[in-house]
């Protein structure tokens, strides 16, 4: 990255996993080609409405992945490396860290896995976001997770990605002496981590790379039989 400070640009960062443990809740109705062939292809999901924004002035794409790394060249986000995939929380905090350094002024975080994601949904939230100090927070459908997490500064909060991470990092935010914006869209709010949420996407049509990747597949016609045997 450049050391040019770039003071009050706004950032998109996606951290995408070890493709080849992706999805682990998924193993009941997924087998690990099947889980590896469906995030790579939310992954770009999310990576083309991100690319989509012509809000951002530059993407991170955090990953120790080679698809990974591949997926981010091709849409001409920048690449920070991880030696080890240790989880969304380290992926995020490494990107808020390289950007903060770099004198960049917001940070908006989204995980692979939320495929229906549309960029309308994105400049919503960025619309929605005030001026520093300031995070704004999409949370997932159970209202425990964070789907979309932005802040001015990027490293605004520590961040603690999960299951229960939401009210954490509402209190997060509190802590910083700053009022959270909470904002709710539909398709931030789906993320793909159990068999109940992969019958979700299904029973939501869209035109995104992960239902095509299900119907290509054979998994959607499986699983609308009731099915449970995996390929791969």
């Amino acid at each position: 990255m450049s050391d040019t400070p770039e003071t009050g640009s706004i950032w998109a960062v996606l951290p995408i996993k070890d493709m080849s443990a992706a999805k682990q809740r998924l193993s009941p109705v997924l087998g690990l080609h099947e889980r590896r062939g469906l995030f790579a292809a939310m992954a770009e999901d999310v990576l083309s409405a991100i690319a989509a924004v012509d809000r951002f002035d530059g993407i991170l794409v955090v990953t120790g992945d080679p698809d990974g790394r591949a997926l981010a060249e091709r849409y001409g986000a920048e690449v920070l490396s991880e030696a080890e995939d240790q989880g969304q929380t380290s992926a995020v905090t490494a990107g808020a860290t390289a950007l903060r350094a770099r004198g960049v002024g917001t940070l908006l975080a989204l995980p692979g896995d939320v495929p229906t994601t549309t960029a309308d949904e994105i400049r919503d939230v960025l619309a929605a976001h005030g001026a520093a100090p300031a995070m704004t927070i999409v949370p997932a459908g159970d209202g425990r997770g964070s789907n979309c997490v932005v802040c001015s500064p990027p490293d605004l909060i520590p961040f603690a990605f999960g299951n229960d991470s939401f009210r954490p990092h509402l209190a997060a935010a509190h802590a910083a002496g700053v009022r959270p914006r909470v904002i709710r869209r539909p398709g931030i709010r789906l993320d793909i981590d159990t068999p109940d949420d992969l019958r979700m996407l299904l029973q939501r049509p869209a035109d995104t790379r992960a239902h095509a990747f299900l119907e290509s597949s054979g998994i959607a016609a499986r699983l609308a039989g009731g099915a449970v045997t995996m390929k791969g």
